[in-house]
């Protein structure tokens, strides 16, 4: 007897499941990455318990052949009530599925440890409810959500009120900061940012060091996550 089925759509090989994966396979899920970007083709959303859409490079909007498709799918995993996460570009890709807006962040790009600013609604949540409390997530992004789609719940906002977090749908939920990285990842997307980041002045070592020295922290924060995604995906 096998456990849930996690399709995990991943973008870029600089974007994997990482921890999070981990996690849902310490949960008991059995997690199949596909990459589009390498010509692996989407699966049908029936073969799958739930869906999680990582982070990436590009923008939701690009013209990148798999998205549109990707936007099909999750709105086909809404509709059969698949759980479904996104993570940052995920996220991103959520929001427009449902007919959001997306764009660049007129305060530019968010880089490190935030406060996550949950709001009232995120406690009765069927899956961030559990870690609603007060915890720190990293981001690392350009690109935000600036109009919720209709009828979506907003979980999260940022203290310059950048959404942070939302439910797009019953099953569909999308948050803008990584659960899912360690300093390895970011080392890579560090050096992908290394002359931007130079100019902007924002140290990278400190910043590295900051997210490395708070591992045990987010590990407390975010496995939950994880683990209630996995429970969600059990139920079906």
């Amino acid at each position: 007897m096998t456990g849930p089925r996690v399709l995990a759509v991943e973008h870029d090989v600089t974007c994997p499941p990482a921890l999070f994966g981990g996690w849902l396979a310490d949960a008991g899920c059995a997690v199949e990455v596909c990459r589009p970007y390498a010509g692996q083709p989407l699966p049908a959303v029936g073969e799958h318990d739930a869906l999680l859409v990582l982070g990436g490079p590009m923008a939701a909007t690009d013209d990148h052949p798999w998205l549109a498709p990707l936007r099909d799918l999750v709105r086909e995993a809404a509709a059969a009530e698949v759980p479904t996460l996104g993570i940052c570009l995920g996220h991103q890709v959520c929001a427009v599925a449902f007919g959001g807006t997306v764009e660049r962040n007129p305060r530019g790009q968010q880089v490190g440890l935030l406060e996550v600013g949950w709001t009232e609604a995120a406690g009765d949540d069927r899956l961030l409810g559990a870690v609603s409390t007060p915890r720190r997530a990293v981001q690392w992004n350009d690109d935000v959500v600036t109009r919720l789609p209709d009828d979506a719940v907003p979980l999260a906002w940022t203290s310059g009120g950048e959404l942070q977090a939302a439910r797009f749908a019953a099953t569909v939920w999308g948050v803008q900061w990584h659960p899912e990285v360690d300093r390895g990842v970011l080392e890579v997307w560090a050096r992908g940012d290394a002359e931007r980041h130079a100019a902007a002045g924002i140290d990278q070592a400190k910043v590295l060091d900051e997210i490395d020295d708070a591992r045990a922290e987010l590990e407390e924060a975010w496995r939950p996550l994880a683990e209630r995604f996995a429970a969600l995906a059990g139920d079906r």
